[in-house]
Parts: structure tokens; C-alpha cells; sequence
């Protein structure tokens, strides 16, 4: 009586050397490169260079203003028209001015910016919302426009002043 076992599906039979396809390593995957040293395997490093163009990378380099969010963008636009204001106003250093994405509190017209005036050990504040801001704008000049007279509006209605009378330009461009 023969007490050998036929192998099963996936098993070799004893004593006969395992087979490989060509470019494959004998337990699947990539196949083994020569190592620094005699006799060393490693597995060749993956890399996502798909078609031959090149590592992937950034879509522009960090200096590039491209590589900015729109709320960073947004915020550059404030401090511009900030800076612009406190060269004529500069009791404006004192004020401090804020960039928040929605209004907290929801209200029947949604408004584009509000002014806080100053409270016990608190300055006074001036808040520009970007969201309202940037859906009634099509493009970045318009944006920066538009950033401009929300500024000037709540800078008067802080100071108790006509907007024409903080900028001379205000309801011109």
C-alpha cells in the first residue's frame, strides 16, 4: 500500500524545486535585487512614476501665490486695505481686525462685515466675513473691491464718520 498523499491544488510535490514566471519572486511580488552585500536580497524600492514623466511634486512652488488657500488670500486682502487706511486714520492701531468665515449668528440679510466698538480691557474690532464676501464676487478684483468698502464702511461706522470722509475713493471704483 502506497502511503504518499497526491498534492493538493497550489502544492508541489516533494523534492521537485519550486517554479517561478519569469520577473517574479518565488513567494509573489516584486523579484529581489542584489543587495550591498554577497548573497542579499532586497525588494526593489516602488515608486510612483507612472509613464515615464517624472516624481509627482507640488502644483507650484510655496512662493508662488498659486500655493496660497482663498482664506489666506482673502486675509492678504484685509491687511491691504488695513494698511491703506491707517496712513490717514491712525487711531486704526488700535482697532483689531478680523477675519471670520460666517456670520455666527444667522440674521434675515447676511452681512458682509460688523464692527464691534471697544469694551472694558477689550479693543475695538472690526470683522470682515469671507464667505458672504467672496459670493458676491466674480474674480479677485472684484474681491479686493469689494473687501475695500466693507472695510472703509465698518471703519466709519466705528469712528462716527462718513465712509467718503476715511477714503476719498470710496463708492468711485
Amino acid at each position: 500500500m502506497d502511503s504518499s498523499v497526491p498534492p493538493g491544488p497550489g502544492e508541489r510535490p516533494a523534492g521537485e524545486p519550486a517554479r517561478t514566471e519569469p520577473g517574479t519572486s518565488p513567494g509573489g511580488g516584486t523579484p529581489p535585487t542584489q543587495g550591498p552585500g554577497p548573497g542579499t536580497t532586497e525588494p526593489r524600492p516602488r515608486r510612483r512614476d507612472r509613464h515615464g514623466r517624472g516624481m509627482r511634486g507640488p502644483i507650484a512652488p510655496p512662493q508662488v501665490p498659486l500655493a496660497l488657500s482663498r482664506a489666506e488670500t482673502f486675509r492678504d486682502l484685509v491687511r491691504d486695505s488695513v494698511e491703506r487706511l491707517e496712513r490717514r486714520l491712525p487711531q486704526l492701531a488700535d482697532v483689531d481686525f478680523l477675519v471670520l468665515d460666517v456670520p455666527g449668528v444667522p440674521e434675515e440679510t447676511v452681512p458682509l462685515g460688523d464692527a464691534v466698538p471697544a469694551e472694558r480691557g477689550r479693543p475695538a474690532r472690526i470683522v470682515i466675513y469671507r464667505r458672504p464676501v467672496e459670493i458676491r464676487t466674480k474674480n479677485r478684483d472684484e474681491r479686493a473691491l469689494l473687501v475695500h468698502e466693507v472695510v472703509v464702511e465698518q471703519v466709519a461706522e466705528l469712528l462716527g464718520l462718513a465712509p467718503e470722509s476715511v477714503d476719498p475713493r470710496y463708492g468711485q471704483d
